[in-house]
């Protein structure tokens, strides 16, 4: 079964996105045909390219080219399909009966089989260097219970696993390989069952996978490989296709979409997305361990003249983690933080904070995010914050304020987004999970929510859990969202069959090359 109890939700999606260019119609519908290397440049170097122990959002791009993930979603819904699970159910609230598809080989010839899923699902929830342990909280254990079938045995009903087994929680990586890795990591080895197997990485500038001849879906995939250039550079890396060099760019900041749209030989294609920009809050830190202060920040904060100014229009203004289209969207949520720096001025007195105190913010070099930055600083000062930038590349900087320092008190960053908004929340808003940057506590109704959120399949159910689990996160200010940006891709006129998803993450599965 695939959660079909999820209907209702899906056609909400659907009916948002249908005024939305989404780019299908505009490829020819000549059959797919293998061959060719598909060039992409990509905007950063990855974290790791082992799914478990990575932590940047922009690792997926490469992640879903060498690694087949359990569950698949629905590109314009991000409605759970089978996958490797051809198959699941929830035989009661608490026991999820997953089947895998027979026949399937990792990279290095060992079969995915129901020892293997099994070998991953633990590590990813129990093992010291797991960086999503918080996705498998609600699994108890997990139990081989056929040669392709795995039984999940739940501590709470969680009715967001297929979703969670979508992203990496659910990306299968060869147990054979992480026995042999130095340290039980494959960072720099990655072995999966993906539609591309690993060939090199050369750190900061290209990343070379291969066409898996084995691999289990038939005629896919297309091209005989693919290359990442790594140009943290956007207006090189757009340049780099208009001249023909790549083939495709993705993660395209919105300015960017009047100039290569002059370039006769490039076709652009644009959608709604999930991805948020925001500024990440260590709530454990000075100031912000008040909340009068957070509070302060989220009213300093004019989104619309942010949107206009930062992405060229091309986004929706961010007052929570989801955005209009979706169906667990709060529009009474949605007014809790209007535009008002005399507001701002009057919580940060009742809170004792100095106007002009500086505030250190982490941040990324790239030339928007120093745009970004710059808007924000001008913003903030009105409202008596005198904040400024430290600025590192997204690993490094990543790693500095989620990681084991706990470095900065704020970080300018994106939420990618999850296929399923409990994780989202989980993962930014629960105790000790990996993306809450002082692993600070709260409060236990805001983690019951979240809870409560993945109880029942019913969707109106799981939308009051939602409404109240935004209510508190926005309330108690643990984030400031700015703006969910639209997803931008370019392309030479060669690449055929790329489709935008609204999770805003790239995938290639039906992408060929044409001459």
């Amino acid at each position: 079964m695939t959660m079909t109890t999820r209907r209702e939700a899906m056609a909400l999606i659907s009916a948002a996105l249908a005024g939305t260019t989404l780019g299908g119609s505009a490829f020819a519908q000549a059959a797919p045909k293998k061959g060719g290397t598909l060039r992409i440049s990509a905007p950063a170097n990855p974290s790791s390219l082992d799914p478990a122990t990575g932590g940047a959002g922009s690792d997926h791009a490469f992640l879903f080219t060498m690694y087949d993930t359990l569950v698949e979603w629905d590109f314009e819904t991000l409605k759970p399909k089978p996958r490797l699970a051809e198959s699941w159910k929830f035989t009661d609230p608490n026991t999820l009966v997953l089947n895998i598809r027979a026949g399937v080989t990792f990279h290095d010839g060992t079969p995915l089989d129901a020892e293997a899923v099994k070998f991953n699902l633990d590590r990813n929830r129990s093992d010291a260097k797991s960086n999503i342990k918080a996705d498998l909280l609600s699994v108890a254990s997990v139990e081989v219970t056929g040669p392709q079938q795995v039984t999940l045995k739940l501590k709470t009903p969680d009715t967001a696993l297929p979703g969670i087994l979508s992203d990496r929680a659910g990306m299968m990586v060869s147990p054979t390989a992480l026995k042999a890795a130095e340290g039980g990591v494959v960072t720099r080895k990655p072995v999966g069952a993906g539609a591309y197997a690993f060939v090199s990485w050369a750190d900061g500038e290209k990343i070379v996978v291969k066409r898996n001849e084995k691999y289990w879906k038939p005629d896919r995939p297309c091209p005989d490989g693919i290359e990442f250039s790594i140009i943290p550079e956007l207006t090189t890396g757009a340049r780099s296709v208009t001249a023909g060099q790549n083939d495709l760019i993705y993660q395209l900041p919105p300015r960017q979409k009047a100039i290569i749209e002059r370039a006769s030989s490039v076709k652009v294609v644009h959608g709604p997305t999930l991805y948020v920009l925001q500024i990440f809050l260590n709530w454990a830190k000075p100031p912000f361990d008040n909340v009068k202060v957070r509070q302060a920040l989220n009213f300093a904060i004019d989104r619309e003249s942010f949107v206009k100014a930062a992405l060229a229009g091309l986004a929706e203004p961010a007052y929570m983690n989801l955005p209009k289209a979706h169906w667990a969207y709060d529009a009474e949520v949605a007014k809790l933080y209007p535009y008002d720096p005399d507001k701002a001025r009057k919580l940060l007195a009742e809170a004792g904070f100095k106007e002009g105190t500086p505030i250190e913010l982490g941040g990324y070099p790239d030339q928007d995010s120093v745009q970004r930055q710059e808007i924000l600083i001008e913003q903030l000062r009105k409202a008596g914050m005198n904040v400024r930038f430290v600025n590192a590349p997204i690993a490094e900087a990543s790693a500095a304020f989620f990681g084991p320092e706990k470095k900065g008190t704020g970080l300018l960053s994106a939420w990618t987004g999850r296929p399923d908004p409990s994780l989202t929340y989980s993962l930014m808003f629960t105790k000790d999970a990996y993306y809450n940057g002082g692993r600070a506590p709260v409060p236990p109704e805001l983690e019951a929510a979240i809870k409560e959120s993945r109880a029942s399949e019913d969707i109106e159910v799981r939308r009051k859990a939602f409404s109240i689990v935004q209510r508190l996160v926005m309330e108690n200010a643990f984030v400031a969202p700015l703006a969910f940006q639209f997803e931008l891709v370019a392309m030479n006129k060669k690449v055929q069959g790329y489709r935008p998803n609204l999770l805003g993450k790239p995938k290639y599965d039906d992408v060929w090359l044409e001459g």
